[in-house]
């Protein structure tokens, strides 16, 4: 079972991110759970959200308390929560964020993780350059799906398209995939400099 724990602010659309996960990988197949945890549920409040992805039914209910990956949609939020609570010594973490994770006073933190699993990408920035809102969960899940493998671009573009429709829907795919397709370029260039 792969479990991903999203973290972000009231308004972010951080339990639509962890439904949309969920239908894109029920779309391939698979079993999969999304579920909230609100704490007062106001905009701009802290919420976290869980995605549950196995091969076979899931029976759990509880929440997530050691993920496979993190999704942090806002990165204000890695000093005032443990975002990083019983996160698995091999597990991914994508944040929401053009600075680095060395800028985001998280360098000594990460420097015993593998650095393929480690991603940063402005996905507030995709978000108000195709969907007109800052709104980054849906760029995130298109730059999950390039980091993680864990389900396919084609499946996260399904997933949109049965959550939103029209114009909005297209503004959504068009982001995720600049956010996938930015990753990929990142995951690239970083095999080649390994390999020079």
């Amino acid at each position: 079972m792969f479990q991903v724990r999203f973290h972000g602010r009231g308004g972010q659309g951080v339990v639509t991110a962890a439904e949309m996960l969920s239908i894109a990988a029920f779309d391939e197949g698979r079993h999969a759970q999304a579920f909230p945890s609100f704490g007062s549920e106001r905009t701009g409040a802290p919420v976290v959200a869980f995605c549950r992805i196995a091969d076979r039914e899931i029976r759990l209910r509880e929440p997530i308390v050691a993920p496979d990956a993190l999704i942090i949609q806002d990165p204000t939020l890695l000093h005032q929560v443990d975002c990083f609570a019983g996160l698995k010594p091999d597990g991914y973490i994508l944040i929401n964020t053009g600075k680095s994770f060395a800028e985001l006073g998280l360098g000594d933190f990460v420097a015993s993780h593998r650095p393929e699993r480690l991603c940063a990408i402005a996905a507030t920035e995709l978000a108000l350059k195709h969907v007109g809102r800052p709104v980054p969960n849906v760029p995130l899940l298109g730059a999950f799906a390039a980091v993680t493998g864990i389900v396919r671009l084609d499946s996260v573009i399904k997933a949109i398209r049965e959550k939103f429709s029209g114009k909005i829907a297209e503004a959504n795919v068009a982001a995720a995939t600049e956010a996938h397709a930015l990753v990929r370029q990142k995951m690239e260039a970083a095999r080649h400099a390994e390999t020079v």
